[in-house]
């Protein structure tokens, strides 16, 4: 077993511990959140029914960003369904065999690649060039866009510059996951790749770019409007009731 094969092996044990772990304590900060107040953003639906089918097409459409700024929009929702096919690609790397609908997405997921590094450009772009935005931009906004960018430009090299050895580094993925340990393939560029995606596993939730768990805890987002028809109590304000 090769030294650099033990160091990427407890490097992805360590990253996705840390994934895991980070993303249990924030959605527990998150449940915790006292919501004082009835806030929901209006025009609002007053069933829960109508919640859900808000809650749903905010995922599925991101509406509100829509109606905020087209470009905007535009970008985000390019960059998130092409990143979507991207993850459903590399799910073939844990999985023996394969699923027939992950077989499918192969072709679509290869360009992905293509639209998932154009929509970051778009979104880096507008960091940079629209003032307003520019102004609120923090480094760690330009260093989140500058890693998703690296990620996806290193993957897409793999695919279409200088390739890697898949079999093998599948090999090593499924032997992660059965603690059975297997070479790792030693391209520069796989390592690069391999490295970047596991310091985004790191710094993911504690970043900016964990959003995607918050909009399901935003009581603008999941609260029924129905202030009129039943009493909204938050759960430290009941229990000084009793």
């Amino acid at each position: 077993m090769s030294a650099l094969t033990i160091a990427y092996a407890l490097l992805f044990y360590a990253a996705t511990g840390m994934l895991v772990v980070g993303l249990a304590l924030r959605i527990r900060l998150y449940l915790r959140a006292p919501a004082p107040l009835k806030i929901p953003t209006t025009p609002a639906p007053t069933t829960g029914s109508g919640v859900a089918l808000r809650m749903a097409r905010e995922v599925l459409w991101f509406e509100s960003l829509f109606k905020s700024n087209k470009w905007t929009w535009g970008l985000g929702w390019l960059f998130h369904a092409a990143l979507l096919l991207v993850l459903l690609r590399h799910v073939r790397y844990f999985q023996e065999p394969v699923w027939t609908p992950i077989v499918l997405v192969q072709f679509l997921g290869t360009y992905a690649g293509f639209a998932m590094a154009a929509g970051l450009a778009g979104l880096w772009a507008r960091r940079v060039l629209v003032d307003r935005v520019r102004y609120i931009s923090t480094p760690s906004d330009h260093l989140h866009l500058a890693l998703l960018l690296a990620i996806a430009g290193s993957g897409l090299a793999m695919r279409f510059v200088a390739h890697t050895d898949i079999v093998a580094l599948k090999a090593f993925v499924l032997g992660l996951m059965r603690f059975d340990w297997q070479p790792l393939p030693a391209d520069p560029l796989l390592l690069l790749h391999l490295t970047l995606v596991a310091l985004l596993m790191v710094v993911f939730p504690i970043s900016k770019l964990l959003h995607a768990p918050g909009l399901f805890f935003s009581p603008t987002r999941y609260q029924i409007d129905n202030p009129r028809e039943a009493r909204h109590v938050a759960a430290w304000a009941a229990a000084l009731d009793k």
